[in-house]
């Protein structure tokens, strides 16, 4: 049986991004996560591969909190992957 991938966008605020980023990398069907501010630009993206967790997403995590002070509203794309 073939995977497919599903996209979503979560609209949410700066301060919630890192908490959001580590809960959707928790539940680990998640490809993807692109992080753009209010007029759609592409700020952050993050690949997720099967290899990536814990101390290999710290530098992420650490520019994502940069990217959060910078922005008050930003919206994350989250590809999953569904069997």
């Amino acid at each position: 049986m073939e995977k497919t991938t599903r996209t979503e966008e979560l609209k949410i605020t700066g301060e919630e991004l890192v908490a959001t980023v580590k809960e959707l990398v928790r539940q680990g069907n998640i490809r993807r996560i692109t992080v753009k501010n209010r007029e759609g630009k592409t700020l952050v993206e993050i690949p997720l591969t099967l290899g990536v967790v814990g101390t290999l997403l710290i530098p992420t995590l650490a520019a994502l909190g940069a990217v959060a002070a910078l922005v008050a509203e930003c919206s994350i794309v989250v590809e999953r992957i569904e069997d």
